[in-house]
Order: C-alpha cells, then sequence, then structure tokens
C-alpha cells in the first residue's frame, strides 16, 4: 500500500479527524472540567507548551488567546488546590504568563482575525482579573482597545433565557460562563458534542452528575485522542476528507477513493450545504471543497446548495459572516468550474457566476502577487487557492494574475530552498510547489528547479499549526495530503528535468 492510500484508508479509521492538540482548548477544559480524565496530563501540556519568553501560541498577535486561556487555567488550577499539582510549578507559570499579558495588553495589538476573538479575550481577560484575588501582587489586566464585555453579558442572557442558540455561537459556548451549564436551548448532537469544540460540550456539561451522559462519554474518549489535551474543534469529518482527496487528486496522485467515503461525502452536502462535522453549522468552504473532490473523482454532484452563500457577486462562509474570505471563493469557483466541467450541458448556468467570482478574486490580489485569508496565518494557502482556482477555471483575464502569484512564490524561496511565513515548513513548501507546477508555464525551468530545492523540506515531520480557528491548529491528514500532492508533483518534475538534460 503506498502512503497515500494509507492516508486515505486512516481517514475511514479515525472518522473524527486527525488534529493538533490546542493550548487554548486545553487550557479551557482544565479550567471547566478538572473532573475529566487526564486533568493532571492536561497542566502538564500546558506548562511544558509555555515558551522560554512566557507566553504561548504563535507570533504577531496569535499568542494572546491561547497564553490567555493557559494562564487562567493555571491560576484556576492554583485557586482550587488541585490535588497532584506542583504548586512552586504553577505559581511560577502563572507569574511569567501574567507579566506577559501585562506587557502586551499595556499597548496597542493587532490581534488576528480569529473566530470569536471578540469574545474570548473579554471572557479570559475577566476571568484572570477574578483570579487575581487570590494571588496578590498582580494588577488588574486591561483589555484591548476597541474590546469590551457587553456583547458577553447579552450572549449569557440570550442562552439563560432559554431561546435556541445559532449553531455558530455553539463552537464557542465556553464564553458563556455559567448560563452555559445545562442550558435548556442547547442539546448535544447524538454522539455527544456541542459545537465540536470539547471547550464547549465541557461547559454545557458544568459538574455532570450522571456517569452515562453522552456528553460526558464524548469528551472522554476525545480526551484518549492525545492523552490528555484536547483538539480546538472535532469532529472534522467532512472538512479531512474533502480537503485530502482534493490536493491528491487534483496532483494526479494515483488513490482510489473508497466509495463509502464517495457515498458519504454526498450524504454530508444537504439542500443547506454541508458543515465541517458533527456540531458546527453548514458552510461554503466545506461544501466547496466537497463538491470539488466529488466532482475530481468522477461523481459530480450538482452544486446548488452553495447559493444561500451568495452576497452579491462573492460567497460568504456562512450567511452574515463578519469578514470575507479569499480562499472560500477560491473553493466556490473551483466547485462551480468543476462541477460545469464535469457537466457542460449545465455549465451556462454557471458562466457568470464563474466570472464574476474570478474577478473577486483577482480584485484581492496583494500588489507583490500573493493573497492573505481569514482561515490560515500563512499566505502561502490563500495565494495556492486562489492561483490554482484561477489558473483553472478564472479563463484569459485570470492569467495575470497567477502570473504574478507564481512570481511571488519563486522570490520569496527561502535560502535553504523552503518556504513560511515565520520559517520554513513542510506544508508552505507544498503550497508553494503546488503552484509552480499546477499553473500553466509549469515547465518554464525556473519552476521546477525551485520546486526540487524544495523537495526536501518536504520531508519534515512536524507540521505547526497555522490554521485559523479560536487557537491555530493543523489539521494533519490535511497537511499530510498537501505535502504529499506536492512531493508527487516535484519528483515528477525532476524525472522529466532529468531526462531533458
Amino acid at each position: 500500500m503506498n502512503t497515500a492510500e494509507e492516508l486515505i484508508t486512516s481517514l475511514m479509521l479515525r472518522p473524527w479527524g486527525q488534529v493538533s492538540p490546542s493550548v487554548y482548548e486545553t487550557g479551557r477544559v482544565v479550567s471547566l472540567a478538572p473532573w475529566l480524565t487526564g486533568h493532571l496530563k492536561r497542566i502538564d501540556f500546558l506548562t511544558g507548551a509555555q515558551r522560554r519568553d512566557g507566553a504561548w501560541g504563535g507570533p504577531d498577535g496569535y499568542g494572546l488567546v491561547p497564553t490567555l486561556s493557559a494562564t487562567e487555567a493555571i491560576l484556576a488550577a492554583l485557586t482550587r488546590g488541585d490535588p497532584g499539582t506542583d504548586r512552586h510549578t504553577l505559581m511560577r507559570t502563572a507569574h511569567e504568563g501574567l507579566r506577559v499579558l501585562g506587557g502586551w495588553l499595556s499597548k496597542r495589538m493587532d490581534l488576528p482575525d480569529m473566530p470569536a476573538i471578540e469574545h474570548i479575550v473579554p471572557c479570559l481577560v475577566s476571568l484572570i482579573n477574578r483570579r487575581l484575588a487570590d494571588l496578590p501582587g498582580h494588577p488588574p489586566l486591561p483589555l484591548p482597545e476597541g474590546m469590551s464585555e457587553d456583547t458577553l453579558q447579552l450572549i449569557r442572557s440570550w442562552i439563560a433565557s432559554g431561546a435556541e442558540i445559532p449553531e455558530k455561537l455553539l463552537h464557542a459556548l465556553e464564553v458563556a460562563g455559567l448560563e452555559a451549564a445545562g442550558a435548556p436551548g442547547i442539546r448535544p448532537t447524538p454522539i455527544g458534542t456541542v459545537g465540536a469544540s470539547p471547550a464547549a460540550t465541557a461547559a454545557w456539561l458544568g459538574e455532570p452528575r450522571d456517569p452515562y451522559e453522552p456528553a460526558r462519554g464524548h469528551l472522554e474518549a476525545v480526551v484518549r485522542l492525545h492523552g490528555g489535551p484536547v483538539p480546538v474543534g472535532l469532529p472534522i469529518t467532512v472538512f479531512e476528507r474533502a480537503w485530502v482527496l482534493s490536493w491528491l487528486v487534483r496532483a494526479g496522485v494515483p488513490v482510489e477513493t473508497p466509495p463509502e467515503m464517495t457515498a458519504d461525502l454526498r450524504a454530508a452536502i444537504g439542500p443547506r450545504g454541508a458543515a465541517a462535522g458533527p456540531g458546527l453549522p453548514s458552510d461554503a468552504d466545506t461544501t466547496s471543497v466537497a463538491l470539488y473532490a466529488l466532482a475530481l473523482s468522477g461523481a459530480p454532484h450538482e452544486p446548488d446548495s452553495l447559493w444561500r452563500f451568495r452576497t452579491g457577486t462573492r460567497f460568504s462562509t456562512w450567511p452574515g459572516e463578519q469578514g470575507v474570505s479569499v480562499s472560500v471563493n477560491a473553493h466556490v469557483l473551483d466547485a462551480f468550474g468543476q462541477y460545469a466541467a464535469s457537466r457542460p450541458e449545465a455549465a451556462p448556468r454557471y458562466e457568470r457566476t464563474i466570472a464574476e467570482v474570478a474577478a473577486w478574486i483577482r480584485d484581492r490580489q496583494e500588489p507583490d502577487g500573493r493573497w492573505t485569508d481569514r482561515w490560515h496565518a500563512s499566505p502561502y494557502y490563500a495565494t495556492v487557492s486562489c492561483a490554482l482556482a484561477l489558473d483553472a477555471f478564472g479563463g484569459e483575464a485570470s492569467e495575470k494574475a497567477v502570473q504574478a502569484a507564481v512570481a511571488w512564490v519563486l522570490d520569496t524561496q527561502r535560502p535553504d530552498g523552503s518556504w513560511g511565513r515565520w520559517e520554513g515548513t513542510a506544508e508552505e513548501t507544498a503550497y508553494a510547489i503546488q503552484v509552480l507546477l499546477l499553473t500553466r508555464g509549469h515547465a518554464d525551468p525556473s519552476r521546477p528547479r525551485a520546486a526540487e530545492r524544495g523537495l526536501k523540506h518536504l520531508m519534515r515531520a512536524d507540521h505547526p499549526p497555522l490554521w485559523h480557528d479560536k487557537d491555530l491548529y493543523a489539521p494533519l491528514a490535511v497537511t499530510r495530503a498537501a505535502v504529499l500532492a506536492a512531493s508527487y508533483l516535484a519528483r515528477r518534475a525532476s524525472s522529466a528535468r532529468s531526462r531533458t538534460v
């Protein structure tokens, strides 16, 4: 069995998804559910993940949410006097976290566009300030400019009223505090999750009295995946399968899609679209990539469920989205374009929309040739999404935009041959190689040469978290698929180049 087939098989064997553990989410579970199996291992994970400078998480503002969460969780363990913990270690860890947070929050911060950040930050700052009453010597933390607790109070009042809660809000239910526990307007999914989030599920459970409560059983199953720490989102079944298939099949990697996976993807796309997994709302991104993967696999599915996400000449991730995403629109372009190519008789219905979305994407290209996006920290992800979609379905009007993207990729290769925003990574190198070798003009000698220089970096085993959720995370099967696709392309290009030399 080759590596790609092994990856596909793993999707069927681990249907909830393969996701890296999250500092933010693990911190929330430490604070909310000290009764849950693996509590001390979660605390060890948090203390072990603290950086030398006292923070957690990534650079450029990405550290605020995980540092707030980890610090509050450590303070919670100290306040409760959790059995089995080392109080000296916890005090040192908390002091360092508070020192960093005090420095950050005393000045203006540029924060990334992360889901629910406008609710999470005020919630955690408030919780920490309450804990500081038991830890003299630290002044209260201020809120970042432009943030307040006003919306949090509205959310909590809404939940306490018993009203039905939008699915989008459930993913960050932990911000509701005590009002979340047993909220009458909220019920877990049949598998026991609330909002596809361990933290949200723990918040809804509160202090569980019934050991057979399905939500508790779900959490017990999730903590086993990493031996205690938890991911920021799970299950992500549809999202994972759709992205893995699309990366592999688009690159021409020889792989056989299990018929039950195809059937599951088709079944996941309802009249309102597809959700990344149980407990999450349907979204245009998952819907589009699932549609594209099906069409690539020879099982095209009519894409009309996407119309509900249309906003003018672009598409929103979900109706009422605050902000816009170029990668979502690139995937919409893929979905409509591939379906039209698979079903030529239906193509006229989608021609105008395809042209409008392509133009919208082109208009959002940065002057240097890249794109940036709200669902991923790296411009290489946004750029591969947009460049490949425009090259395949954007027509002649998109040629200059694709060429500019290729030029940007060539210009930003690191001296060691890798690509990456903060450092060279296998994932970002994979996206760069796909831009070079899956767009027209890939025979230009500069492209396979650059790809060949990057090939060795695809062998890196680590996949740092770069995807946006409440915290940065890595969907491990998805990133492996991107790397496998790029490796296949680069080796094929290198072999062809050696034959012509």
